[in-house]
C-alpha cells in the first residue's frame, strides 16, 4: 500500500520502499536465472547456475588468486579516473566560467568524447606497451572528455541571479569563480563524477581483455577459452557489486559533503 501511494510522477519514495524494491528486483532475477537452468531451459554450457556460479567464485577465489585480479582492476579504475577527474574539473570549471576558454577547447572535447576509448588500444599498445601506463591512458581518454564538458555545462548554467548579486556586492572575477560558480556547481560535480566513475569501469574492462596479465577482465577472457560461463558470470558479478559499493559510498559522500542538494530527492 506504501508503494501505491507513493507511484506519482517524482514523489520520492520512502527508504522501507526504497530498500524493499532494490532488493525485490535482485530476488526476481535470480528467481527467473535459476529456472532457467535448474529447469533446463537453457544448456549450463551457455548459461551456468548460480549454485555453480558461486562454487567457481569460491575457488577462485581461494584457489586462484582472484582477489590479486580483484584488486589490480580497482587500483587502475580508481587511477585512471583520479587522473582525469585532477585534469578535468579545473579545466571543466573554466571552460564554463570563461566563454573564450570554452570557444577554444570545446570544439575539441566535443570532437574527442565521441571517440571510443577502445579504439586507441593499439596506437597505445604501440606507444606504451601493455603496462600499466596503456590500461590507465584507456579509462583517462574514456573519462576525461565525458568530465569536462559536463563540469563546463554545469557550470555555465549558473544561475544569473546570483553572478548579479555577487557582482552587485563588489565581487571580482576570481572571487565570483571561487564563492559563487564553483560552491553552487558543486554538488553537480560531484554527481557527474559518480556517473562517470561507473563509465570508467567499462573502459578498463576493455583495456584488460587485450594485453593483460591481471585483472577481471584477463580473468574473463581467460574464461571464455574453456566455455567456463560459471566464471565468466561470476567475474560481471564482482565488477557490479564493486561498482554498486562506489556508488553508495559516493553518494553517501555527497549527502554528507552537500545536504542542501539532497533536499526532494
Amino acid at each position: 500500500m506504501q508503494v501505491q501511494a507513493e507511484m506519482k510522477p517524482l514523489t520520492p519514495v520512502g527508504p522501507v520502499a526504497k530498500i524493499s524494491l532494490g532488493v525485490g528486483f535482485f530476488v526476481l532475477f535470480v528467481a527467473l536465472w535459476a529456472l532457467a537452468t535448474f529447469g533446463g531451459f537453457v544448456q549450463k554450457t551457455f548459461l551456468a547456475d548460480p549454485l555453480q556460479m558461486l562454487r567457481s567464485g569460491w575457488v577462485l577465489l581461494t584457489e586462484m588468486g582472484f582477489g590479486w585480479d580483484i584488486g589490480m582492476t580497482v587500483w587502475r579504475v580508481l587511477g585512471g579516473f583520479a587522473l582525469a577527474s585532477l585534469l578535468a574539473v579545473p579545466l571543466g570549471v573554466a571552460m564554463g566560467a570563461y566563454k573564450p576558454v570554452e570557444a577554444f577547447f570545446e570544439p575539441f572535447v566535443s570532437f574527442a568524447r565521441y571517440l571510443p576509448a577502445s579504439a586507441f588500444i593499439p596506437l597505445l599498445i604501440l606507444w606504451a606497451g601493455i603496462g600499466e601506463a596503456q590500461k590507465l591512458a584507456v579509462i583517462f581518454i574514456g573519462s576525461f572528455f565525458q568530465l569536462v564538458l559536463m563540469i563546463a555545462v554545469v557550470v555555465g548554467n549558473t544561475r544569473r541571479d546570483l553572478v548579479e548579486a555577487a557582482y552587485t556586492l563588489g565581487s571580482s572575477d576570481a572571487s565570483l569563480v571561487r564563492r559563487v560558480l564553483i560552491p553552487g556547481a558543486a554538488p553537480e560535480i560531484a554527481e557527474i563524477l559518480r556517473m562517470v566513475l561507473g563509465w570508467a569501469w567499462t573502459y578498463v574492462i576493455v583495456a584488460e581483455l587485450i594485453g593483460a596479465s591481471s585483472g577481471i577482465g584477463h580473468m574473463i577472457t581467460d574464461s571464455q577459452a574453456l566455455l567456463a560461463t560459471d566464471q565468466i558470470i561470476f567475474g560481471i558479478i564482482v565488477i557490479g557489486l564493486i561498482g554498486l559499493v562506489s556508488d553508495f559510498a559516493f553518494k553517501w559522500v555527497n549527502r554528507r559533503l552537500f545536504p542542501w542538494a539532497q533536499l526532494g530527492r
